[in-house]
Order: structure tokens, then sequence, then C-alpha cells
């Protein structure tokens, strides 16, 4: 993107009709570390990329605890997110006082949506560059919503954000139909696939990604490392495992030595690749 002179200002509109410090910060979103968000009927898992400036330095912090039912992971200004989140705790404290019962989700993410729309409509302020998944449990069940710079928000059954995050979305929609009756674990694990494929062959440890789960009986918190190496592990062996299993059968074939059942095995092994292709990018 290049500056021009309809960008001087965030309520100055452009003659298409739109406003570019908006969509800067929307950019700003796409720029950052990803985090992934997936729910099923009882769970809401969160999951984030912890990346470091350098060698020496620690991971910015990307998952927040908002109340015991909701919690949020970020992509974006990490300073953003800290002030958002502790409003959220704040709108969460204040109706909890009132009320005496805990605030739904689905209203506090327009409380959230109202904040970050006001940014858009004032000249002495900017956008909040940052983009909020937020995931939680109420009366009506389990909700997953982005909320996005411009003020708007969408629930979702799983949502990918931040950097080479296509990836991670990618393999959700393959998977999607599946969340909803899918069980605690699985919902993990499908998480962790999802983070993986956003690293782009680097090896996924529990270093360099934080989950957080929140369902029935089961209060918003974050996974522990070793929790999570231990889940890591589980999936690799798994793959080992598959490997041999699925490999016995053109072993077979090639004892058979004829030469349309290595044209079919070679076939195969073109349509599989072509299937993993998309991931990798």
């Amino acid at each position: 993107m290049f500056r021009n002179q309809y960008d001087t200002d965030v309520t100055t509109w452009s003659p298409a009709g739109r406003l570019f410090q908006v969509e800067y910060a929307m950019e700003a979103v796409k720029q950052g570390s990803a985090a992934i968000g997936l729910r099923s009927k009882t769970h809401v898992v969160l999951g984030c990329v912890n990346k470091a400036n350098s060698e020496l330095s620690s991971h910015q912090k990307k998952i927040f605890k908002v109340d015991d039912h909701i919690g949020v992971a970020i992509a974006g200004l990490t300073a953003d997110g800290r002030v958002l989140s502790r409003y959220m705790r704040s709108e969460c404290i204040n109706y909890g006082f009132t009320y005496e019962s805990p605030l739904p989700v689905g209203r506090l993410v327009v409380q959230l949506a109202d904040k970050a729309q006001v940014c858009t409509q004032r000249s002495w302020k900017r956008p909040y560059g940052v983009g909020l998944l937020v995931g939680g449990l109420d009366e009506s069940g389990a909700h997953l919503y982005y909320n996005c710079p411009s003020g708007n928000y969408f629930e979702y059954q799983a949502f990918a954000i931040g950097s080479r995050s296509q990836a991670a979305k990618t393999y959700m929609e393959r998977r999607f139909q599946n969340f909803m009756d899918s069980s605690r674990e699985d919902l993990i694990k499908d998480a962790l696939m999802a983070i993986r494929e956003t690293l782009q062959g680097e090896t996924l440890k529990s270093s360099i990604c934080t989950v957080a789960v929140v369902g029935v009986g089961e209060p918003f918190h974050i996974l522990d490392q070793e929790t999570v190496q231990k889940l890591i592990d589980t999936f690799e062996i798994a793959g080992k495992e598959e490997g041999p299993a699925a490999a016995a059968p053109d072993t077979a074939a090639e004892e058979g030595g004829a030469a349309a059942d290595q044209g079919a095995t070679a076939d195969q092994g073109a349509t599989a690749d072509e299937g993993v292709a998309p991931m990798d990018i």
C-alpha cells in the first residue's frame, strides 16, 4: 500500500468509498503472528503461534483470560490487544456485580465492536490495529467470534487470523463439518494441526505455540507446555504408525510386477501430492 491524499485522516473517504486508515489497521492484523479458534457444541479451543523478536527475548503473550467463561486470542499490535482485553475484563466484572450472572458472549462482542467502531469515526483517534478471536461459553452454548478493527464482528465455527493463516483456514475448511461433534481432545488436536500448517515446514513444539480451552464444567485456562508437548508427540507417533500400514499395499503391488499396477500406484501418489500441496502455501 502506498501513501495517497485520502489516507491522512481516518474520517476521509476516498472517491472509491474506502477508508484507508481502517484498511491499514486490518493489514496490521495480517502481519501479526497467527491465531486460530475452533468450537464444538461444548468446547472452544484457542491457539496461537509464539513469535519472539529475537533469540534473546521472550515472546509476547497472545491469549488472555477475560472471565471464567470467556477468553481471547489476538493477532496484530499486542499493546492494543492488552487494552481491549482489559476493557472486556472490566465489562464482565461490572455485569457480574450488577446482575449476578455471567455476561453473555454475544453481548460482550457487540460492546467490543461498538468501541472499535468509534475509532473509525473520530479524527483524533486511530483504529485499533488488532484482531480478536473471542471464544466463550454461555447459556446458549459455545461461541467463537472474530472482531475486526473496522468494528465488524462475525461468528464462526472455526477461523484463523494473522500471517500465513490461509493454510490453517484451508485445513479447517476441510474438517469443520466434524467439529460440532468433536470431543475436547479431538478439538485440541485439530487446533494444533492447524497451527502446524502456519509454520511452513518448521517443527511444531510446545515452546512456539500456546493453546487454551474453555468448555462445559471447564473454566477458561491455558494448557501448560508439558501437556501440549505430550499431545504433539502423540500426533507424530500416529503419523509414523500410519506410514508403514499405508505402504504395505504398495509393496504388494510391486511384488506383483505388473506394469499397470505400477502406473496406478504412480497415479495415486500424484493425487496424494495434489491434496497436500495447498497446505504448504
